[in-house]
């Protein structure tokens, strides 16, 4: 008989292991993607998909087919040449692990300050809360990136262009209400 180690939580203490595993896993090619997943996605230059896999990411947008968030978000963007995502924050660490491709990844101070670095396939960047960060596909290929945020239900997006961050806090506002 197995032992177990650890505490249950308990709205999954009674659940049957065939319904647990239906509802915990997520398959990428029945996700479909999200090219309106933020509030800068319509912006030239900054295009890209968000398939929601784990909760719904930065984006608070929740797909019927993605696993429900404990303590962590898990997406994957597919960014497409000459696009990106703009310099932000969040309240918690959100990583970058790059699946195929080349991500130009970079941290921001408050004056404008950019220093970035080149990700190659299973390179990773781990972006510390409150730090301005981003990133560019400056390749001929699309980018897959795997993006991880460390909650289950994080706040908006804290672009550095007040614009766009009023315009993604509308639309996590709305996203939560509905």
């Amino acid at each position: 008989m197995a032992s177990i180690k650890h505490q249950v939580a308990d709205e999954l203490k009674n659940v049957p292991l065939d319904e647990l595993l239906s509802k915990r896993v997520a398959r990428f090619g029945e996700i479909p993607p999200d090219w309106d997943a933020f509030a800068d996605s319509q912006v030239e230059g900054r295009r890209r998909a968000q398939h929601r896999l784990i909760g719904a990411g930065g984006s608070g947008k929740h797909d019927p087919k993605a696993i429900p968030a404990g303590g962590f978000t898990l997406s994957i963007m597919r960014v497409p040449p000459g696009q990106g995502g703009s310099a932000h924050t969040h309240e918690v660490e959100e990583a970058f692990f790059v699946l195929d491709g080349v991500l130009t990844v970079f941290f921001e101070d408050a004056g404008g300050k950019r220093m970035s670095t080149k990700l190659k396939k299973w390179e990773v960047v781990s972006c510390p809360a409150g730090v301005l960060h981003g990133f560019e596909n400056e390749g001929t290929e699309d980018v897959l990136m795997q993006t991880f945020i460390g909650s289950g239900r994080p706040g908006p997006v804290g672009y550095a262009d007040d614009a766009i961050y009023q315009e993604e806090s509308r639309r996590l506002a709305s996203r939560r209400a509905g």
